[in-house]
């Protein structure tokens, strides 16, 4: 019996996927157990097996098409099966065909108002006329009907209209439909969705562009350079990033603690790991652990600002930043404030390792109630760090640098390490921030004895 192979669901979030490499093809006998295909997301990359055997009897994308989740991918089956049902496509050529039926019934329409059809796709002004119908279609066909050109009696939008919009777009997605409200001029869309059509991403790049000039053609004559096409990961980042700080009110501060006890600890532990059996627990993991700690106590900083209230957090789900290859990833660790320092050290580990591998699932990537990010080991004294909204607060960790201070009538150097708080500014004020950097520092000046708590 002939099976489909659908685009699997990676996370909640996830609602399309790229195929980027087809390791079987059209008529090629798999097994169970057979790499199929590989694909990504934004941030991750999976490969799917074969669950049934028998014939790869049809693919329906080819290597580079996005495809939305659940969506069939292939079938697998037996030679001379019928696979035409399975074929997702099948439904497109449906609409083309009840589009042509339906133009062909609209004949009684005068031609010469008709003719009155503008080219362009600018939203009507003022009040819109349309027909229950025409605005049903809309619905069904993911137009947003203030682009079509109305052809009907007294200037209202018929079926014919919306049909004819489809056709020649924009069409958007389902998301990308409620964020088109705040598009004036269709013409600045590029699509890059499936089928050409608008995504969500495709109209926050038009908001970004319409505030940059253009270079005159003039003025790039004689420069050397290349364009590169941003990778998806480089797309989500760059969205984020731009997101938040347009979206937020950010303010950092810093400070410094004397990292000596921190260190010392660092040692004892490299030295007894083997014996021991000890995780190679890091500074970073250190931080992590304080932070965990820390939090609970400064429940506007463990939180999330949801423009009309704040969701204050009982447990701490925890972020951090890991630098990769294909772009910065921040996987979470959860309930950290319930986990010890060699358990926070060992997940960390390995979602690290997923992270650099590209396979880590899209729901370790989201959830986190605050941020840690780590620029220390670049020799980084400080640093603004970006809030990941709707968190209220992110701490940059900086590098280690000695510093002079008295101590008994003398002058002493000793490590400081650096933090860089970044928070929310609307929704705690400066004092708070300050009081958990000041709560933070204290303990990992005492690094000893938030061990014994």
């Amino acid at each position: 019996m002939a099976t489909p192979v659908i685009m699997p669901k990676q996370g909640q979030t996830v609602e399309s996927c790229i195929i980027t490499k087809w390791h079987k093809k059209k008529g090629d006998k798999v097994e169970v157990g057979d790499l199929l295909f590989s694909y990504e997301t934004d941030k991750a990359s999976f490969d799917e097996e074969a669950k049934v055997s028998g014939v790869l009897l049809d693919i329906f994308f080819e290597e580079g098409e996005e495809v939305p989740v659940l969506t069939n991918v292939c079938v697998i089956g037996e030679p001379g099966e019928d696979v035409l049902k399975f074929n997702p496509k099948t439904f497109l050529e449906a609409q083309k065909d009840d589009i042509s039926h339906l133009q062909t019934s609209e004949q009684d329409v005068p031609m010469e108002t008709q003719a009155k059809i503008p080219g362009d796709y600018s939203p009507i002004e003022g009040k819109i006329k349309i027909s229950p119908r025409a605005k049903n279609l809309a619905e069904k066909l993911n137009v947003d009907f203030r682009f079509a050109k109305p052809s009907g009696p007294d200037g209202r939008i018929i079926e014919r209209d919306i049909l004819k919009l489809f056709e020649s777009g924009p069409v958007f997605t389902s998301a990308a439909k409620q964020e088109a409200k705040e598009i004036e001029d269709a013409q600045i869309l590029e699509p890059t969705g499936i089928g050409g059509r608008i995504t969500t991403f495709d109209i926050e790049r038009a908001k970004q562009e319409a505030y940059v000039e253009k270079p005159s053609e003039s003025s790039g004559q004689n420069v050397e350079y290349e364009d590169v096409p941003l990778s998806n990961i480089r797309k989500a980042i760059a969205k984020a990033m731009y997101l938040s700080l347009t979206t937020t009110a950010q303010l950092t501060l810093h400070t410094s603690f004397d990292a000596s006890k921190v260190l010392e600890f660092r040692k004892k532990v490299k030295e007894n790991r083997e014996k021991l059996g000890l995780e190679d627990i890091t500074i970073n993991d250190i931080i992590l652990f304080a932070v965990s700690r820390v939090l609970p106590k400064h429940k506007s900083l463990n939180s999330h600002f949801l423009d009309d209230k704040m969701r204050y957090f009982k447990n701490v789900h925890l972020g951090f930043a890991v630098d990769t290859e294909r772009g910065l990833m921040v996987p979470t660790i959860f309930n950290c404030n319930q986990k010890s320092l060699s358990q926070i050290s060992k997940e960390a580990k390995e979602l690290i390792a997923l992270c650099r591998k590209g396979t880590i699932s899209p729901d370790l990537l989201k959830g986190a109630t605050f941020t840690v990010t780590n620029l220390g080991s670049f020799g980084i004294e400080s640093f603004t760090p970006i809030l990941n909204p709707p968190q209220t607060g992110i701490l940059g960790v900086n590098t280690i640098v000695q510093r002079p201070k008295e101590e008994d009538g003398h002058i002493k150097f000793y490590p400081a390490m650096g933090l860089s708080l970044t928070f929310d500014h609307r929704a705690l004020d400066g004092a708070d921030a300050a009081r958990f950097l000041k709560d933070l520092k204290e303990l990992l000046e005492n690094f000893d004895l938030l061990l014994a708590l």
